[in-house]
């Protein structure tokens, strides 16, 4: 369904549907090759970026909306995930190099230890509570077709779980855990048993999954994929007639009858209201309200492909990264192509869900 409509209506849209771009500003010394993931600490205004130049880069963005390097370690090859622990402390890279490595901010560290392996490539990291566990583990989803737990004081994982195909996508919530992999397969574990796959299902979405991230209240998790559509999807059967899916990364071109499709890349929550984000490679992102069916913002084209977005712990700034995302093969990564991450301040009327209107559904 296309319950929001699709984004080549954004050049129709009225005007408070179309978001102002030109209060945002651009992170101080970006990566030198693509951007892979970014993640803002959940305790301070600090922003982990992952790059295919093999380094993790953490900035500390301050009121004025400047930013500045605070640290940066490396990998053995392209990383291709990052995260931080809960306290704010560490942060863990995942890479090509079939690693995951960690440095410690709270103890000053400057080398990054490993933390992690797997025999393919690593492409996602998580920092999780497991009921039972005295500390949090971290949870690595490998091309090697596993997902592995690993408690940070030993060498080796406390639990390995196979899935059917590589993993491409996974993110976290409280006691519930989406993994999204090849061939269209999602799986979703209730961390009370870390192990089992609570449900397995096929993506409501045709095409090739490219992300996946939960409700703020762990009920359900968002599918983006490559044919510019993304699913809203609760865990629960009872909940199933809230599912849905719309088209969006859409537009028309010259000719009216012809579609442009676009990968949907990345998909963040707001940690305040609940409404969300989607970002794609035709260069827009806009922010939507799930429960409402409606686009809240829709934001014009930024200069190239958007392959990672998070919002920061209040919800007040977005960063969304400019870099190729790979959608149209290794011969179209070209030297020339441009690598930055940009912050958006939020306006209230952006993310904040619509009033409901007496008598209206």
């Amino acid at each position: 369904m296309a319950l929001f409509g699709t984004t080549s209506a954004t050049t129709a849209a009225s005007s408070n549907t179309m978001g102002d771009l030109k209060n945002d500003f651009t992170l101080a010394s970006p990566p030198e090759d693509g951007i892979s993931d970014l993640k803002f600490s959940p305790q301070s205004e600090h922003l982990a970026v992952a790059s295919w130049d093999k380094k993790v880069r953490i900035y500390e963005i301050n009121a004025s909306g400047g930013s500045e390097g605070k640290a940066m370690f490396e990998h053995e090859g392209p990383v291709l995930g990052c995260c931080w622990s809960k306290d704010g402390r560490q942060v863990v890279g995942a890479g090509a190099d079939k690693a995951a490595r960690m440095i410690d901010l709270g103890a000053n560290q400057t080398t990054a230890q490993q933390v992690a392996a797997h025999d393919q490539p690593i492409r996602c990291v998580r920092m999780i509570d497991v009921p039972g566990q005295a500390t949090q583990v971290l949870v690595t989803g490998s091309w090697d077709k596993t997902v592995k737990y690993w408690d940070l004081r030993q060498s080796t994982p406390v639990a390995t779980v196979p899935c059917q195909e590589r993993v491409y996508t996974m993110d976290s919530r409280d006691s519930c855990l989406v993994i999204g992999t090849a061939d269209r397969y999602i799986n979703v574990i209730a961390l009370s048993k870390p192990t089992e796959f609570y449900k397995t299902m096929q993506s409501p979405l045709k095409w090739q999954t490219r992300v996946v991230s939960c409700f703020n209240d762990s009920q359900g998790f968002a599918v983006g994929s490559i044919e510019g559509r993304c699913a809203i999807q609760y865990v629960e059967e009872k909940d199933s007639s809230s599912n849905f899916s719309f088209k969006c990364h859409r537009n028309t071109g010259a000719n009216k009858d012809i579609s442009n499709v676009y990968s949907v890349n990345a998909i963040s929550f707001h940690p305040v209201h609940g409404t969300f984000s989607t970002a794609g490679s035709d260069g827009t992102f806009h922010f939507w309200d799930k429960d409402a069916k409606h686009r809240l913002k829709g934001f014009q084209e930024v200069g190239g492909p958007i392959s990672a977005t998070d919002f920061n712990r209040n919800g007040n700034i977005f960063a969304y990264a400019v870099s190729y995302d790979w959608s149209q093969g290794y011969q179209n990564n070209t030297p020339q192509g441009e690598n930055k991450v940009r912050l958006h301040p939020v306006a209230a009327d952006e993310s904040k869900p619509r009033a409901k209107v007496a008598g209206r559904r």
